[in-house]
């Protein structure tokens, strides 16, 4: 499997924030994703480049096993992007690592000499805040986002969307964005909106599990539990946070999601898996790629529909070709499960042996690290 948006290093063991940015923690990071099943994440635009570089050398050379690392340039009005909160940590990493992480846009010319200036560094992906946090910040204006989609596509780069609405959506369609990190799916996003994406190619990652995962009492869950410490957990069981056991949702929002997605299956718009993992504290690496399965499947996916959008069309849109599919000359990267998912998205967590590149992830040491 494949997550096609996260932000990696800021959450570690027991804590979430800039401390926890650098080598060691993100290597575990990407264990954690191998245990899972994982292999290979997109960072979305809030790494320091040579920190993440080195730990991929690292990870090529096998000193370690873990899922391969991309990860992305930020750009959005100088200063903003990320929220409120993931803001401070991100600049905080900036000035201690000596490195830019979010490029700030000013003017069109400016905004495509970023981009340039990306590109020369070797990144191979843009990320763009087009969201004004509920007016917190200043929202992306459409000439900015525009030099920077021409710049990047004229450089061969990818540029991926945070955006606000889905109103936002067929601007940033037509101007060659090639992707969509939060769905938006629902009333706003329509046929129209669906058959746009789909005759432009660009993906759209649902991004439910985020909100949905918050409710939940995650702590109880051993699919979870297995690889922290009873005192992380204990902080994620019901009762703490307004977590719940059992969670009641809303009939009539369902309908609205399920229509609004089965509209975007029915136009054929690539679903990419991605889980906004370490965007905000506790909503784990990993764990939360199955269970944003799970949300695809309930809303209207069927299991093999919800394998594709985690494997082959992430290896698509985030040119990994040699991941992503099972065939002569590509990565080993397998899962073995002892229960088919086919019948049951859940029989995911019926994890047997993983093996990336042809090598098997010791998932029992790093359990009896990670939880001695």
């Amino acid at each position: 499997m494949i997550d096609g948006h996260s932000h990696l290093g800021y959450q570690g063991r027991s804590s979430w924030g800039a401390q926890n940015y650098g080598r060691e923690n993100l290597i575990d990071n990407l264990e954690q994703y191998a245990y899972y099943g994982f292999s290979a994440v997109f960072s979305a635009g809030s790494d320091a480049p040579n920190i993440v570089n080195e730990v991929e050398v690292a990870r090529m050379n096998g000193e370690f096993v873990g899922a391969q690392l991309l990860f992305a340039a930020g750009m959005a009005p100088t200063g903003q992007g990320p929220n409120d909160l993931f803001l401070g940590h991100a600049l905080a990493v900036e000035e201690r690592s000596g490195e830019t992480i979010l490029y700030g846009l000013e003017n069109s010319e400016q905004a495509k000499e970023q981009v340039r200036i990306a590109a020369e560094k070797g990144i191979g992906f843009i990320k763009i805040w087009v969201d004004d946090r509920g007016g917190s910040q200043v929202k992306l204006a459409p000439d900015l986002y525009r030099a920077v989609i021409d710049e990047a596509n004229a450089r061969g780069l990818k540029v991926f969307v945070h955006q606000q609405f889905a109103i936002d959506m067929p601007d940033l369609i037509a101007a060659g964005a090639h992707g969509f990190l939060h769905g938006r799916i629902g009333g706003d996003l329509n046929a129209d909106i669906a058959a746009q994406a789909n005759a432009a190619n660009s993906f759209i990652v649902p991004n439910w599990g985020l909100n949905e995962l918050r409710r939940e009492a995650i702590g109880e869950d051993e699919f979870l539990s297995q690889i922290f410490a009873d005192s992380v957990m204990a902080s994620l069981t019901a009762g703490n946070d307004n977590r719940l056991t059992i969670v009641n949702r809303n009939p009539m929002a369902e309908m609205e999601l399920r229509t609004s997605f089965n509209g975007l299956l029915v136009a054929g718009v690539d679903i990419v898996l991605g889980t906004d993992a370490g965007a905000v504290p506790n909503h784990p690496f990993g764990y939360t790629g199955h269970r944003e399965m799970e949300i695809y499947v309930r809303l209207g996916m069927s299991p093999m529909q919800a394998l594709v959008a985690s494997t082959s069309n992430a290896s698509k849109h985030l040119g990994l070709d040699n991941r992503g599919s099972i065939k002569p000359g590509k990565s080993a990267d397998l899962v073995l499960l002892s229960n088919n998912p086919l019948d049951d998205i859940r029989n995911t967590r019926s994890i047997l042996r993983v093996i990336l590149g042809g090598i098997e992830v010791d998932r029992d040491s790093l359990r009896g690290k990670w939880k001695p």
